[in-house]
């Protein structure tokens, strides 16, 4: 077999490089669209030790360490594959980003802005394409053995291409699955034909490499009547009406093409052909006594049937799909993604391939296409992508199906962090040392210097204090409460000491509602503190290098409870982003508060756990409004944790937690 062979697939011995394959487990952060009851029976489930029932999977994060991530639990058992990877040179991560409308004035200032891609997502885009074809390949090969790994027996995988890297990405195809597991090329033409560019023809179509892993697989054959070609048929074919029913109709022979003794009758006078009727004599009875045989007047010549178009299933769709129609910005299916796929594409894909309740998978998700499809055609799902915009985006297209089944968003949070940590500063070094070290990086990151002598306090910036948190927990009250405790002994005149009441507490995650409970826990003990984010970007080597690092203070959210009996109605009155992460155009142009807030959502009853989505209000582009107002009856008395949730329009989020007494 011929190879493609790229730089980087052999290291200098000549050697197979392998794909990274780090196992890490995946952190659930928010459940959504579940009921009180299906929470109750998740949680009766887990305390008798017993798997709580299925949820689909939104998942964020970089597919390099998502994949190994689910082979623990799903090598083998997913049904279907489609993926739809970057495959032009001049793609990247940016989007349209929408302002919506001030609520509180009569003119419409909607407008919108092109967010540019993070650092990450940048990183992403650099490992796919930073080295041309070469980087492309490598990058396509390692994602494409983990998703071999993953497929089932009988399942099929589906990868969408252009002109740019679909012929050599089959050869990576048919290295790792095989070339006679090569089942189809699929030619989708997406678009009508245009202008020609210069000096070539105008490209309108896509390319769909069909691959399976054994020659069993889950293949259900699809009939349409909407190709060019069917609808000529069924035009010069179904010319005849039937004089009864007035129903259109064409003939066809009742002729078996091999003989069949047992098929060798007379039915009314008309003498079998050679090899017989192809339908028995039951049959032609039956079809007979519904009107659907034509008896001719000579009963020299033979019966045959009459097939009348309002039962006619279509012709079998071939590998030319000229049917389905690319997504415009008219479109209702259209949420802002200029690469979105149709869903008719994808549920013809997963009607042809899988069965009611297989899994499929998608690594790409994009707008959510794959999942949005999958779920209101009764199939399990996992997607995931490496922009946390693409994963807010899918998750208002997901709720916005009627009826849709509860699902998890997922990440690899702190494990992603620790593994990290131990590659970039363990080697020999004992745990107190590694931690020293991370600490140090990420003060020369923030530009503050190290002091020594505390637990709690790391270094000096500007006059303030800062502490660096742990990567694999959340800044907690309680640690605000002893940054506090260890800064007051802190003060003096000593080279460590702060020349401001201040602390600047860094963290990666953050408890719940820290921004609003611990910033008064400070105010008390007379300290000003400010908390800021670590960047996922500190991940990323190059970004580091680059001097691409920035810090941003967490946002704030405003929030009011009115009460009457057992019923609460929460209001939002206020969102407060840094400034810092926002473009001055974005900030001009929003006037009133809530222009911020693209979606927020309720969990009614936190206890202590995942966030559970159990109330939502998002915008759509069919209705640009938000309320600001929720309301919810308790059934019983006692005191609720409340968590608001609430994503600003460039997919940040930002959670607050209340505390509600019902008697």
């Amino acid at each position: 077999m011929v190879e493609l062979v790229w730089d980087g697939k052999y290291d200098s011995n000549g050697k197979r490089t392998a794909p990274l394959r780090l196992k890490l487990p995946f952190q659930t952060v928010e459940t959504v669209n579940e009921s009180i009851q299906q929470r109750q029976m998740a949680l009766d489930l887990f305390s008798a030790g017993r798997n709580s029932e299925w949820r689909n999977r939104l998942i964020w994060g970089d597919k390099k360490y998502v994949l190994p991530a689910l082979l623990d639990e799903f090598a083998g058992k997913v049904d279907l594959i489609y993926i739809d990877p970057p495959f032009n040179v001049g793609a990247d991560f940016s989007f349209t980003a929408n302002i919506p409308d001030n609520p509180e004035t009569d003119d419409d200032e909607t407008t919108n802005f092109i967010r540019q891609p993070s650092i990450i997502e940048q990183k992403a885009y650099r490992d796919t394409w930073g080295k041309g074809l070469d980087s492309y390949l490598l990058w396509f090969y390692e994602t494409a053995y983990f998703l071999r790994e993953l497929l089932s027996e009988t399942g099929s995988i589906y990868v969408h291409l252009d002109y740019h890297a679909a012929h050599y990405a089959k050869i990576v195809l048919d290295e790792i699955f095989g070339n006679e597991n090569f089942r189809n090329e699929i030619i989708w033409k997406r678009k009508g034909g245009s202008a020609n560019p210069i000096n070539r023809l105008g490209v309108v179509t896509d390319s769909i490499m069909l691959y399976s892993k054994t020659d069993s697989i889950v293949f259900n054959q699809l009939y349409t009547k909407e190709t060019d070609e069917a609808k000529k048929y069924i035009e010069e074919r179904f010319n005849r009406v039937d004089e009864k029913t007035r129903r259109k109709f064409m003939d066809s022979p009742l002729v078996s093409p091999n003989p069949r003794p047992n098929l060798t009758y007379t039915y009314k006078g008309y003498s079998p052909p050679p090899n017989g009727w192809s339908i028995s004599e039951e049959i032609m009875e039956q079809w007979d006594k519904e009107g659907k045989l034509l008896f001719p007047a000579d009963k020299s010549k033979r019966i045959r049937r009459k097939i009348f178009l309002d039962e006619y299933i279509g012709q079998p769709i071939q590998n030319l799909w000229n049917d389905i129609y690319v997504i415009n910005s008219q479109s209702n299916e259209f949420v802002g993604y200029d690469t979105q796929k149709p869903e008719s594409l994808l549920e013809r894909i997963i009607k042809t391939s899988s069965k009611e309740n297989d899994l499929v998978l998608d690594c790409f998700c994009g707008s959510g296409t794959t999942a949005a499809t999958a779920e209101k055609m009764g199939r399990r799902w996992i997607t995931c992508d490496l922009g946390r915009f693409a994963i807010h985006t899918a998750r208002k297209r997901l709720l916005g199906i009627q009826g849709v089944k509860p699902f998890e968003v997922q990440n690899l949070g702190k494990y992603e962090r620790q593994a990290w940590q131990a590659a970039e500063f363990g080697g020999e070094q004992e745990a107190a040392a590694v931690v020293a070290h991370y600490r140090r990086f990420i003060l020369d990151l923030y530009k503050a210097r190290p002091i020594q002598g505390y637990n709690w306090l790391h270094g000096l910036r500007d006059g303030r204090m800062v502490h660096i948190g742990a990567v694999d927990s959340p800044i907690s009250p309680d640690d605000v409460k002893q940054i506090a405790i260890e800064f007051h002994k802190a003060t003096g005149t000593g080279k460590d000491a702060p020349s401001l009441t201040a602390v600047d507490v860094l963290g990666w995650d953050f408890a719940f509602a820290l921004n609003e409970v611990a910033k008064q826990q400070a105010s008390e003990a007379g300290i000003n503190m400010r908390f800021i984010r670590i960047p996922h970007e500190v991940l990323e080597k190059k970004a580091v290098e680059q001097g691409d690092i920035k810090f941003f203070e967490l946002a704030a959210l405003g929030t009011f409870i009115t009460q009457k009996a057992k019923e609460i109605t929460l209001q939002i009155t206020d969102f407060i982003i840094p400034p810092d992460d926002v473009p001055d155009e974005v900030q001009k142009a929003i006037t009133h508060f809530s222009q911020w807030i693209d979606y927020w959502a309720v969990d009614w009853d936190n206890k202590d756990d995942t966030f559970h989505n159990m109330w939502q209000a998002y915008r759509t582009r069919q209705d640009g409004g938000l309320t600001l107002k929720a309301s919810h009856i308790y059934d019983e008395a006692g005191e609720y944790t409340v968590m608001v949730k609430a994503i600003d329009i460039l997919g940040n989020d930002t959670t607050k937690i209340l505390k509600v007494i019902i008697s």
